[in-house]
């Protein structure tokens, strides 16, 4: 049965009332005062329509609710039950600003050809942020084995 809003002009009341269509131009008593109350236009209006099988408002702004959170894809794999966007993976912390001036440091002392492995082979400049990432031991030193094609690379 449809929702329809009535007046009544004795109490100044707007009520709603479920009754079925053919009825719906009669007079309802007024639930305050019950006097006989007239229909009336409705005072709000909500809208929808169905997308993807679901019911939703207009205007629809392309987003869907899941598991009491808003989101804007469906979700299409994972686990069931599983947020999208809870579950996301961690990213990578980046570095710190004492890290990112001792990386500097260190390509400026690689670049200068003083800058050793823990097995005395020198590293280069563009080989100290692998070498940084992989924790390798860094020391500042003189290489050991320093070949001319090392010399010119370093210098």
């Amino acid at each position: 049965m449809p929702l329809y809003e009535y007046y009544c002009q004795p109490c100044h009341g707007v009520f709603e009332e479920l009754r079925p269509m053919r009825e719906a131009s009669e007079p309802v008593p007024c639930p305050d005062c019950y006097e006989e109350a007239g229909r009336i236009m409705p005072t709000s209006f909500s809208a929808f329509t169905f997308r993807d099988g679901y019911p939703r408002k207009i205007p629809d702004d392309g987003t869907y609710w899941h598991l009491g959170k808003k989101v804007s894809k469906r979700l299409t794999g994972g686990r069931p039950n599983e947020h999208p966007e809870i579950n996301k993976p961690k990213p990578k912390p980046g570095l710190t600003r004492g890290e990112r001036s001792a990386l500097t440091d260190m390509r400026e002392t690689a670049a200068k050809g003083d800058l050793v492995d823990m097995f005395n082979n020198p590293i280069g400049p563009g080989e100290v942020r692998a070498a940084y990432e992989r924790r390798d031991v860094i020391k500042k030193g003189v290489p050991s084995r320093l070949t001319p094609e090392m010399k010119r690379k370093f210098r």
